[in-house]
């Protein structure tokens, strides 16, 4: 099914499963979702614990990561990416909950630097497109630690 929305490719705000995420996102916090009654960290967001059916509450996290995989993008795959060509996209492993690994950006670094494993932490971002003018949506991306 394709996406209709206006805003698309950003976030959807208005999600339940995630507008959590992106509210702590314009608070410059990373929180990620874990169940009230076993403690597991669960991402992508679910409306239940999938480990234990319990409940689950938005937690912050130190926002540290380690690099786990990662390609850079050199076209764009939609008219809307043209111009942050090129980009790194990763898949980051939170220390909290190293099985928990987020969809993102790396920013800050010459992607030839990159390694597996590196340490990151989170930075917000403005997210924004051409082709949603005057809109964007604070995300959280990764940059090597000091």
């Amino acid at each position: 099914m394709a996406i209709k929305r206006a805003d698309f490719p950003l976030p959807d705000l208005e999600d339940e499963l995630t507008k959590e995420f992106f509210a702590g996102a314009a608070r410059n916090e990373l929180v990620i979702p874990r169940c009230t009654a076993c403690g597991a960290w669960v991402w992508y967001p679910e409306p239940a614990c999938p480990a234990c059916g319990g409940e689950l509450a938005w937690t912050s996290t130190s926002g540290r990561a380690r690099l786990f995989s990662w390609a850079v993008v050199r076209r764009p795959f939609l008219p809307a990416f043209a111009e942050m060509i090129p980009f790194v996209t990763a898949l980051v492993a939170l220390e909290e909950a190293p099985e928990v690994r987020i969809v993102t950006y790396i920013v800050d670094t010459d992607p030839q630097e990159l390694t597996a494993d590196l340490p990151l932490e989170v930075t917000f971002r403005p997210l924004s497109f051409p082709t949603v003018p005057d809109r964007a949506v604070a995300v959280p991306m990764f940059r090597p630690r000091p």
